[in-house]
């Protein structure tokens, strides 16, 4: 088969798809055909070294991917070869046949593509444990996300208002605020506004009152998660699911103090190696949402496999909105 493989640690476009064996499935493994494959932000930071987790080298990126599973080894009880599936790994699914442990596979909804189904995996497990599990979130609050144009930022305005809050997007362009507006946002913050320490807080307040908002969902990072503390209500959360700025704030705990907020993080890939059972039952919530017709993952870019430097590129410059993709 053909890969995307990593021998050093480096700029993320030095990386070569090469002819690699195919993998062999063992024990409570399936191998899956890849048909689509997600493209998600801490892949480039994996391949040059930057991420909190590094595989063995050699090695091939990649976090998700969505196809046919052709092979089960012993002790597979939950799929069949020629079933369509999502799975999600620490990595090696920039590759034509991904191996990956039974309980990280989800069998796809027949009414549901193979991108879209790549696209409804980690951002929006993302979005549902740091809204859910970490936020508890309710009914008729008010959700700040940042970053709200891309993977993680736009599940996270659906989800939102799937959960029944009122949506507020942070974003840095006009045709991102109409992105996340098109996917459920009630308003939209500029976070590219001169003195965004205090500007943020204005335009909240403008949106949804002085009272502020009771969750922010976080992407960004830097100065933006420093205006957002500013921004919450009493007694309100913030869960911080990146830093996509690449610079690591500062918490001033006064803030925590004088507002009884709290901040919280989420690392996902946590619950996946230590709850995969409790994975399941989000994903199949997930699908339930879908199938009402409350998310709907937006895929706005596709790329051949051999082109996958072009898709991390987005990141690199801030082009990202939504989903990408890789056709192997």
């Amino acid at each position: 088969m053909r890969a995307v493989i990593v021998r050093e640690h480096g700029p993320f476009r030095s990386p070569r798809l090469e002819t690699v064996p195919d993998p062999v499935a063992g024990p409570g493994e399936v191998v899956i055909d890849a048909r689509a494959i997600g493209v998600n932000y801490p892949d480039l930071l994996v391949i040059e070294g930057k991420y909190q987790f590094l595989p063995p080298r050699p090695f091939s990126p990649g976090k998700e991917v969505a196809g046919v599973v052709s092979a089960v080894g012993p002790g597979v009880t939950r799929f069949r070869p020629g079933e369509r599936v999502m799975a999600q790994r620490e990595h090696g699914t920039y590759a034509e046949k991904t191996l990956s442990p039974e309980a990280t596979c989800y069998r796809l909804p027949d009414a549901l593509g193979f991108e879209e189904g790549a696209a409804l995996g980690l951002a929006y497990q993302t979005s549902h444990f740091a809204l859910v599990e970490r936020a508890a979130c309710r009914n008729g609050e008010t959700v700040l996300v940042t970053g709200a144009s891309g993977g993680v930022g736009l599940a996270g305005v659906e989800l939102a208002k799937a959960l029944g809050a009122s949506v507020i997007a942070g974003v840095t362009s006009a045709d991102k605020g109409e992105l996340a507006r098109r996917h459920g946002a009630d308003h939209v913050v500029d976070l590219a506004a001169p003195n965004l320490r205090d500007s943020l807080r204005a335009q909240v307040y403008a949106a949804v009152g002085k009272r502020g908002v009771d969750i922010v969902l976080e992407n960004v990072g830097g100065e933006v998660f420093e205006a957002c503390l500013r921004a919450l209500a009493w007694r309100g959360r913030m869960v911080v699911v990146g830093f996509a700025s690449m610079r690591l704030p500062q918490i001033q705990a006064n803030y925590l103090l004088l507002k009884n907020i709290s901040a919280a993080g989420l690392q996902w890939s946590d619950y996946r190696e230590r709850e995969p059972v409790w994975v399941q039952r989000v994903q199949a919530e997930l699908y339930a949402l879908w199938a009402e017709g409350k998310l709907k993952p937006y895929v706005s870019q596709r790329y051949p496999l051999a082109r996958f430097a072009e898709a991390l590129a987005c990141f690199v410059e801030r082009r990202v909105q939504g989903k990408m993709v890789l056709l192997p």
